[in-house]
């Protein structure tokens, strides 16, 4: 026992030593095991509390990664821009367009022209114009070009060379096929396309493409759907060309009529023919039809057109367009300044046959369209002003419009006919 109290005695003696000569290191020898606990404590506290945040974070950076390398493995696998933000691309927020060369139908399309890189359609009765306005397309898209390429596919062996050159076509940098059949037609088309370098290519027309197998045929045999399969089939392959080469793909088509047997009352239908893969592909969809003649006299000298935009991907579809063609000369440019000039008052009218325009006077129509013929200047002029007070109007007529229409009472009008001019009609009516 004695000794016991010794050893004690030692340990305090020797502990008192050595905390008397460092105080500091002996509290923490003594109490660190207790700080080192309550800093762990505190640790796993704040761990626990953070840890929902950190969570969160992490998980949207790993979404992001994936997305991007995603994003990498498709453009390594199938090129540069195969996939591409919408927002952030500006390349395609401008629609690149050619011109009609009508202005009423440039400024009816609502984008200033047919847009590249699409395919549209252009159909109507016989003697509509359906072949001029398709050369004025190229003639523009030559002009815009400054010599660029196009092509024309005349399946109708019927295309006068006169009145492409009268219309402004430049026939030597124009490529003329004459396929024997529907395959070589469309193949060349495909050829064409996918090369880049043509910027306009007509096919005249789809109802003169006829199959391999309904030419080595005998006369009477009937061959169901061919020719809908086959533009089915290639305008399934020519959309993504068409994308990527920026090229116009026109077809020009001729309408039917067919006897309606169940609903309605058994009047005659019109039908475009090729079947209705064409109505689908198609970016705009053009329905010309000739309204009225222009005589001189006793002299016809043209025809009054009206153009209905049936569908339009690209603005508000169903406006309509008018103007005059000149027989062997095409649009008539002038005509239509002349009377959009007078409907916005930068024509006047002073009285019987004459008419002022910058502080000049002119006898007669024909006067003032022959002096904005010869003017290409002021003819231009013209055309700005016009283009800036029909756009100034629009977004008051669609205000106009829509304040109208919400005092009518909604209807939905369920037609039997499916066709977009029956349609048209009804909503009309």
């Amino acid at each position: 026992m004695a000794t016991l109290l010794r050893r004690a005695s030692l340990r305090r003696a020797i502990a008192s030593a050595a905390a008397a000569s460092c105080p500091e290191s002996y509290r923490q020898g003594v109490c660190g095991s207790t700080f080192h606990c309550r800093d762990f404590a505190t640790k796993a506290k704040k761990k626990t509390k953070s840890s929902g945040t950190d969570s969160g974070e992490e998980n949207m950076s790993k979404k992001d990664l994936a997305l991007h390398q995603a994003i990498d493995q498709i453009t390594s696998s199938f090129g540069k821009g195969a996939i591409m933000w919408l927002g952030r691309s500006e390349g395609h927020r401008q629609v690149p367009v050619v011109s009609t060369g009508s202005f009423c139908l440039d400024m009816a399309l609502g984008i200033g022209g047919l847009p590249k890189g699409r395919v549209v359609e252009v159909y109507g009765p016989e003697a509509s114009g359906k072949t001029t306005l398709a050369l004025h397309v190229i003639a523009e898209a030559q002009k815009h070009a400054s010599g660029g390429y196009c092509a024309f596919v005349d399946a109708e062996h019927a295309l006068d060379p006169s009145l492409a050159e009268a219309i402004g076509v430049d026939t030597s940098n124009l490529l003329l096929s004459q396929p024997d059949s529907a395959e070589q037609a469309l193949s060349l088309v495909d050829t064409l396309i996918r090369s880049g370098s043509v910027d306009v290519v007509v096919v005249d027309s789809v109802a003169a493409l006829v199959p391999k197998t309904e030419l080595d045929g005998e006369m009477g045999d009937a061959h169901v759907a061919l020719q809908a399969r086959l533009m089915s089939q290639a305008l399934r392959k020519l959309s993504h060309s068409l994308s990527l080469s920026q090229t116009i793909l026109l077809f020009i088509n001729q309408i039917r009529a067919t006897v309606q047997t169940f609903g309605g009352f058994g009047g005659p239908k019109e039908v475009t023919s090729g079947g209705n893969a064409l109505k689908f592909y198609a970016s705009v969809r053009l329905n010309i039809r000739r309204v009225g003649l222009v005589k001189k006299g006793e002299e016809t000298i043209g025809s009054q057109v009206n153009v209905k935009i049936v569908k339009n991907k690209h603005a508000p579809p169903f406006r309509t367009a008018q103007f005059e063609l000149e027989f062997g000369k095409g649009i008539c440019r002038s005509s239509e300044l002349f009377e959009l000039g007078l409907k916005h008052k930068l024509i006047k009218k002073t009285g019987g046959a004459y008419y002022s325009f910058n502080e000049q006077h002119f006898h007669g129509k024909d006067n003032l369209k022959s002096f904005l013929t010869a003017n290409e200047t002021v003819s231009k002029e013209l055309e700005a002003e016009l283009r800036r007070l029909i756009e100034a109007e629009a977004p008051k007529k669609q205000e106009a419009e829509d304040d109208l229409l919400d005092d009518l009472p909604e209807e939905i009008v369920r037609p039997e006919a499916s066709s977009e001019e029956d349609l048209a009609a009804v909503i009309e009516a």
